[in-house]
């Protein structure tokens, strides 16, 4: 009998150890600075690019097999659909912070309400997102100025985006929790398997069966739907402590306290800038169905320019939530100035690139010279400042993670929004050019890097996390 419960224990042991030894590799906390940032930053953007090539597929299907005016359609859905998912979203990133914090501190208690309270958060914002897009899709559309003979197949798009949009709240909820934790593989493999599953489903839909702009919102749906689920799955069987147990799901008061106390300000940011941004959408459908086109296709080239920038703002918030539960101070500075080094440095690159081959890249999408013109003039002016762009993104992903999400709020709606939408609507009545509307992200971009610069490297925390982490109220558990 005692041989039968030394076996028992050893073999309950061996499984603690494995299990913990696969959670070692997701701890940023432990190991080589760089070499922990980037294994944990290249599956992000490894992902990212899958996602931006079946988004970017969609286009070139619709322009390629539906026209102009298809495109069109589609082209002007990113700003919509961000301003309606992206506030939801924002609140999640409050939950990714504390639930990394949480997981560097082994604080496994709190952690595992703040995962439970979250996905619960993101069932009840899947349902409500749902009924708002499909419900006011037309009036927002004609509120953007969208011309009629493209709005028809604006709506049929959105409204059959918005009947799955749950599917892309709770996918991002899956991978915030899987990164907070470390866990930047899975959600790779997970998103390569549902682009392909996209593009396959575009070319039969689009292409072969040529069933219009809610045939592409439907294989995207359908993609995401895959992804989310596969996430689940990885979440419910995990060995780690952080599995998702279903009967577990539930609002806990204190952890969505602390969920909305830290994601609401980053909620209220992706909102109000995804408004600005339907302002200026709105300023380019003024200038009709080609600069609707042209500049859709500028952004889903410019998609690839910000992935590099998304993935390090993404790691550097994790790496310092999780670096500050764990109390190494020393360590989050060192992986922040990597950080912002690696990041710059990319987008610069790739906005060079673009700025070089804007015509041919512009041309994958449109036959048409004129919708190829609008969005090359785009990028001759935009491109050349994505260092700029990739600065305060991830200096406002290290303030996240740092539990001082309020600082790029009010940085970047003052910039972003403000400043943006003024901009835009003054130089526009002196001089009606869409160039007017092109420098307006060059110029905010920049005047935000000022402000971000001046207290990243001016400011207290900065200098002394320690002092600054005893001061800040503990995260309590629900």
């Amino acid at each position: 009998m005692n041989e039968d419960n030394k076996e028992q224990e050893s073999k309950m042991q061996g499984g603690k150890a494995e299990r913990n030894g696969r959670m070692d590799k997701n701890n940023l906390t432990e190991g080589v600075i760089w070499q922990k940032i980037l294994f944990f930053a290249l599956p992000i953007l490894l992902g990212q690019i899958f996602q931006q090539l079946y988004n970017t597929f969609d286009s070139l299907i619709v322009g390629k097999f539906l026209g102009d005016q298809a495109l069109a359609a589609v082209s002007s859905s990113g700003s919509l659909i961000f301003m309606l998912v992206g506030f939801f979203q924002g609140v999640a990133m409050g939950a990714a912070v504390i639930i990394a914090k949480e997981y560097g501190a082994k604080n496994y208690k709190s952690m595992r309400l703040a995962i439970h309270t979250d996905v619960a958060f993101g069932l009840a914002a899947g349902v409500l997102l749902t009924v708002l897009g499909v419900v006011f899709t037309p009036t927002i559309l004609r509120w953007m100025n969208t011309p009629a003979d493209v709005l028809p197949q604006s709506v049929e798009y959105f409204r059959f985006y918005f009947c799955g949009v749950i599917f892309t709240v709770m996918y991002n909820i899956f991978v915030g929790i899987l990164q907070a934790v470390g866990d930047s593989r899975h959600p790779l493999y997970y998103l390569i398997l549902s682009s392909l599953v996209n593009v396959v489903l575009d070319l039969i839909l689009v292409g072969g069966f040529r069933f219009g702009v809610g045939a592409a919102a439907l294989a995207t749906t359908i993609s995401q739907g895959l992804s989310a689920l596969l996430c689940l799955i990885q979440l419910l069987r995990s060995n780690g402590e952080y599995r998702l147990q279903l009967r577990e799901i539930g609002f806990h008061w204190n952890s969505l306290k602390n969920i909305i106390r830290y994601g609401l300000p980053s909620g209220i940011q992706n909102s109000v800038i995804a408004l600005a941004n339907l302002v200026v959408q709105t300023n380019i459908n003024g200038f009709g169905q080609s600069a609707m086109a042209g500049c859709g296709s500028y952004f889903k080239i410019e998609g690839f320019a910000f992935l590099p920038i998304t993935c390090f703002a993404q790691a550097l918030t994790t790496f310092v939530g999780q670096n500050l539960g764990a109390k190494r101070y020393d360590r989050v500075k060192k992986g922040v100035r990597f950080g912002l080094v690696c990041s710059m440095s990319l987008a610069e690159a790739i906005g060079i690139t673009f700025w070089l081959l804007a015509p041919v890249l512009i041309g994958i999408f449109s036959d048409s010279p004129e919708v190829v013109a609008f969005g090359v003039r785009q990028a001759r002016v935009e491109a050349l400042f994505y260092c700029m762009l990739a600065m305060a993104h991830c200096i406002a992903g290290i303030m996240r993670g740092a539990g001082k999400a309020t600082v790029p709020m009010f940085t970047m709606l003052g910039f972003w929004c403000v400043l943006r939408v003024v901009y835009i609507t003054a130089a526009l009545r002196f001089y009606p050019d869409i160039r007017v509307v092109f420098s307006a992200y060059p110029l905010t971009w920049c005047s935000s890097c000022v402000v971000f610069l001046l207290y990243f490297l001016k400011a207290d925390w900065m200098h002394n996390f320690e002092r600054q982490e005893k001061k800040q109220t503990p995260i309590q558990s629900g």
